[in-house]
């Protein structure tokens, strides 16, 4: 591994952020294994075509801009009365057996570098415990990133039959050259619960963005993502869930839109791994002027997996002839009691459609923006919270505009 971040951390930072937050000892000893960890582990996977490596985490200078003891930030963490939605150090005093149950339990702290990294070194955190029957709406978490780097932690419990609506979105407040930014979601759906969790990713076209997002689904469990990307010069993302509870669901939604010399690194993932489930994968996204897109989904149906139903389609729209864009859609089916489909696309505008438009008077630009527009149309039906798709519609329409 050429980045050695670890050679900076010492392990007297890691335990006076974790005796900051009033930590117990077990979750402490997660840390510094995770930090003992570093010096052997590989960078997270990235997507590769035939050919080609898209991103090269490699040649990140994590040592100029991870500053693990200067973390600053704006936070707001809402919800109702009868849900709980905690900081990190309210719920360590509040729950700490249910942190110790379900911690790591779905994204493991040593899969790969950069969640040791984050397991080692967040200092924020955002925990939603949703009690048995209860319906919670209107869960809002927002994060203004003040400092070189800052590292998240998000811990989401339903129980039976609760459910619970929860808005996501990360911005920068503080500027500076370089921002590096880590987050991983863990999402514990207990049975017959549904969850939607729609995140929105502004931050700074300096900053890099690490996160996953990944959920498991208990039985006749329902879990929903929205995943916007805006934001950042490099974004690698993973957002994934493992339906292991029978007649479990779940659907993941994507949109991004990259401009300048951006770079969106992004993974969709399925495991049916119980009886009678279902998926469906949507995103689309826009690349312009040199950004570089790459999306991998992943529909993995296990042998025990019987009558499963399973769908991915994404397309990509090119805006300039410079500007990059690749799709690796795949399927791994392991039950023959299955029905499945995958479906990927990168394109231009049609000229057709533009010349039709253009001929009954709409200035060309105003035309290729309302194509634009519409082309997302399939992906804003998908978003069931109203407040995520209007932020989005806007932050797409003004990012037209400003090209204009």
């Amino acid at each position: 591994m050429s980045t050695q971040v670890h050679a900076n951390l010492t392990e007297e930072q890691v335990r006076q952020i974790s005796g900051d937050l009033d930590e117990p000892e077990w979750l402490l000893e997660t840390r510094l294994e995770a930090l003992d960890a570093l010096a052997d582990l590989e960078m997270p996977d990235v997507i590769r075509t035939p050919g080609r490596d898209w991103t090269n985490l490699h040649e990140l200078d994590f040592e100029s801009f991870v500053d693990p003891l200067n973390a600053a930030e704006d936070k707001d963490q809402i919800g109702p009365a009868d849900a709980e939605v905690l900081s990190w150090s309210e719920a360590v005093a509040a729950h700490e057996d249910l942190l110790q149950e379900h911690f790591g339990s779905i994204v493991d702290p040593q899969e790969n570098y950069l969640t040791a990294l984050s397991t080692a070194l967040f200092s924020t955190g955002t925990v939603v415990y949703v009690p048995e029957g209860v319906d919670a709406e209107d869960v809002t978490i927002r994060t203004e990133q003040n400092s070189q780097s800052l590292f998240n932690y998000t811990l989401v419990v339903t129980e039976e039959s609760s459910s619970v609506t929860i808005l996501e979105r990360q911005s920068t407040g503080q500027e500076q050259d370089e921002q590096y930014y880590s987050g991983v979601v863990e999402v514990v759906a207990g049975e017959n619960s549904n969850v939607q969790y729609g995140s929105l990713q502004n931050l700074s076209e300096e900053a890099y963005n690490f996160t996953v997002k990944r959920a498991d689904a208990g039985t006749y469990a329902t879990v929903d993502w929205i995943e916007a990307n805006l934001g950042t010069q490099l974004t690698k993302t993973e957002v994934s869930t493992e339906l292991n509870g029978e007649s479990s669901e779940t659907q993941i939604v994507g949109a991004f839109y990259g401009h300048n010399d951006q770079h969106f690194d992004l993974d969709a993932k399925v495991w049916h791994r119980a009886e009678h489930t279902t998926a469906d994968l949507v995103t689309r996204g826009v690349t312009d002027d040199i950004a570089r897109s790459v999306y991998e989904g992943v529909q993995d149906v296990g042998s025990e997996a019987w009558d499963t139903s399973s769908y991915q389609r994404e397309n990509t729209l090119m805006l300039s002839d410079e500007s990059e864009a690749d799709a690796s859609p795949k399927l791994i089916i392991n039950n023959h009691d299955t029905e499945a489909s995958h479906s990927a696309t990168v394109g231009q505008i049609d000229q057709e459609d533009l010349l039709y438009m253009t001929s009954r008077g709409v200035n060309p630009r105003a035309a290729r923006n309302m194509l634009v527009e519409g082309f997302f149309v399939p992906v804003f039906e998908e978003i069931a919270v109203d407040e995520l798709r209007e932020d989005l519609e806007d932050l797409i329409a003004t990012r037209l505009h400003k090209r204009d």
